[in-house]
């Protein structure tokens, strides 16, 4: 039975790889495809979603786009960025998550292929999520992960967007995993889980990571952190009364940039705002409903690099 299974996984990779070519390199369309391979419509169309999935299908772009060149230039004076990547707006979405997980992919595999020795820290999120989904197969040479927040629910139940499993799935490495809630419910409960032995290990690995890859969220009610369980509607309430705008691995910002104390500061499973001074932070994020919490987080001075779209680096910068 397990030859069998491995030769049906074998045929289908197969077929997804001879699907993507006549797509993306022959320039058929699906429908042509189906026709050419004999399959259904639905069929062609799930095999080239697997090619890409898969990592088979990767994208080449040399040149750089005078426009986002500039805006690039502009951000790295405006918020003292090391590294600011400006991609082209394609997606009408109000969050374009195919053109921020095409462009953050391409960051984290030039990390990984420079093939030093380096420890990335990684947050959770829609964003980030996207990002591990575009990014090929391949080896991480010298590269381990270690993710910088708790992955659990307050329910511990798995976050969805906990991006630590798939991206050690996607490149063959080392990844360590926080295995606790984001939010502890207590004070004594984050005191308590955080002493245990795994748990500590890992945290203080995170505190030594070279480079920090994160996402930015809000402070609305359709937040990640309330869509995923991390947090309560009437939790997020509070923060946003409390004048927060922004949010940075568990730590929240008012509109200045400045820090807000909340009723979870105390309860989070997260590198210290000590802890994230002058570190490599490389955020990814981007959308109208995220530019105040962008605007936010960046006024904090806690990020070194920025992957954003035109449409946003337009508004953080003043352009439209």
């Amino acid at each position: 039975m397990a030859i069998a299974a491995g030769a049906l996984r074998e045929d289908e990779a197969s077929m997804a790889t001879r699907a993507a070519w006549l797509h993306y390199a022959g320039g058929l369309t699906q429908a042509e495809v189906a026709k050419r391979l004999g399959l259904t419509s639905l069929k062609a169309h799930r095999l080239i979603m697997k090619a890409n999935q898969d990592g088979l299908v990767k994208v080449y772009i040399d040149g750089e786009v005078s426009e986002c060149v500039a805006l690039e230039q502009a951000l790295c004076e405006r918020f003292g960025l090391d590294y600011c990547e400006v991609v082209p707006e394609f997606d009408d979405a109000d969050l374009p998550l195919r053109a921020l997980g095409i462009a953050g992919a391409q960051f984290l595999k030039r990390e990984i292929e420079r093939g030093e020795e380096m420890l990335i820290g990684v947050g959770h999120g829609r964003t980030l999520a996207a990002c591990v989904e575009y990014l090929p197969c391949m080896s991480a040479n010298r590269t381990r992960f270690v993710s910088l927040l708790g992955g659990l629910t307050r329910k511990f139940s798995a976050n969805p967007h906990d991006v630590i499993h798939r991206l050690a799935d996607r490149v063959t490495g080392e990844a360590y995993v926080m295995p606790v809630p984001f939010f502890a419910n207590t004070v004594e409960d984050r005191d308590v889980l955080f002493n245990q032995r795994g748990v500590s290990d890992v945290f203080h690995l995170a505190k030594s990571a070279d480079l920090l890859f994160v996402g930015i969220g809000t402070t609305e009610r359709k937040a990640s952190l309330v869509s995923t369980g991390m947090i309560e509607t009437s939790e997020i309430d509070d923060i946003r009364k409390s004048g927060a705008v922004g949010e940075l691995l568990g730590h929240f910002f008012d509109d200045r940039g400045q820090p807000v104390e909340t009723t979870l500061s105390n309860r989070t499973f997260t590198l210290g705002r000590d802890e994230l001074r002058n570190r490599r932070t490389v955020a990814v994020a981007a959308g109208k409903g995220k530019t105040k919490a962008i605007r936010s987080v960046l006024e904090s001075r806690y990020l070194s690099g920025l992957i954003t779209d035109e449409r946003t680096a337009r508004l953080l910068t003043g352009a439209d």
